[in-house]
């Protein structure tokens, strides 16, 4: 389709629609953006996860095995 024929399809919408296809253009260019992540910084945990002090001894459950 070139850019004249949608040119003037665009133009024979009405406003309410017109306004729909701008907005869908703008989430076509914001969705081919490539989203950057920051990397995690080392610590930024911290404080956040806890051991109970008995953690590495045999569970009750197994008693009957062991």
């Amino acid at each position: 389709m070139g850019q004249l024929t949608l040119h003037t399809k665009y133009e024979s919408l009405p406003p309410d629609l017109k306004k729909e296809v701008n907005d869908f253009v703008d989430f076509l260019l914001n969705k081919s953006k490539p989203i950057v992540s920051k990397p995690a910084k080392f610590g930024s945990a911290k404080g956040k996860i806890k051991m109970s002090a008995d953690f590495d001894e045999p569970l009750d459950d197994f008693k009957d095995y062991m």
